[in-house]
């Protein structure tokens, strides 16, 4: 069993930057987030997958360009450095992992959760 640790969020004016981290317990193949606003469904934002030519990342549409998922793997840790914040990026961010090395976007995929850390962007 894999735990995962978060850290970060809070809130930030729009236009804003903050950084989440997330400490894995164990090996993963992939680690990255999700987020969930209310009344809507956890929506996949970024991964870092780990292959044998090195570290892939994915990111969804809306978060290409200002948002940027990084991670160390001798500390099983995975950070995401959120840029140009939008008030539609406010949600609970959600660190998820698997020992896969799968780019899944995909929130069922993902076998290993953390608590969720929320992210609040308002003036």
């Amino acid at each position: 069993q894999v735990q995962l640790v978060e850290s970060g969020g809070g809130l930030v004016q729009p236009g804003g930057s903050l950084r989440l981290s997330c400490a894995a317990s164990g090996y993963t193949g992939s680690m990255g987030w999700f987020r969930q606003a209310p009344g809507k469904e956890r929506e996949f934002v970024a991964v870092a997958v780990v292959k044998w030519s090195g570290t892939r990342t994915y990111y969804a549409d809306s978060v290409k360009g200002r948002f940027t998922i990084s991670r160390d793997n001798a500390k099983s840790t995975v950070l995401l450095q959120m840029n140009s914040l939008k008030p539609e990026d406010t949600a609970v961010y959600y660190c998820a992992a698997d020992r896969t090395s799968s780019p899944n976007y995909n929130a069922n995929e993902y076998h290993y959760w953390g608590q969720g850390t929320q992210v609040t962007v308002s003036s």
